[in-house]
């Protein structure tokens, strides 16, 4: 089992305590992510500081969401609304049971184990000798 950057970051954004996030939530933590990177108070964010926001609330500067599928009307920057859009898509995505909120069991993904992984060959194979 795995989080997605976005996953990880949506799991940050639980106010009370209580282990699940809303929407409520979602919003108000987009808005002090964004507004955090925003110094210069613009409104909005190059693609460079995108980037420093994704490596900041995201764990690495190429994690999605990209900025070329943030940035909606393609004008090289990065509103709020637009940060918000590309978040509650995910968040709509994660919340399986259509309860306006998520938990961690619905921000978990199941990662298939690739052929390498702990050195398991697939069936019918032998493992190779070093």
């Amino acid at each position: 089992m795995a989080f997605e950057p976005a996953a990880m970051l949506i799991a940050t954004f639980d106010t009370d305590g209580d282990a699940r996030v809303t929407r409520a939530e979602l919003e108000a933590g987009v808005r002090r992510s964004f507004a955090a990177i925003d110094t210069a108070k613009a409104g909005t964010l190059g693609y460079i500081a995108f980037a420093d926001w994704a490596e900041r609330y995201l764990g690495d500067r190429n994690a999605l969401p990209s900025p070329f599928e943030t940035d909606s009307d393609g004008d090289n920057r990065i509103s709020l609304a637009e940060l918000q859009a590309k978040m509650r898509e995910f968040f709509t995505r994660y919340d399986r049971d259509k309860d306006g909120a998520v938990t961690r069991a619905e921000l978990l993904t199941i990662r298939a184990r690739a052929y390498g992984d702990d050195r398991v060959p697939p069936p019918g194979r032998k493992p190779r000798r070093r």
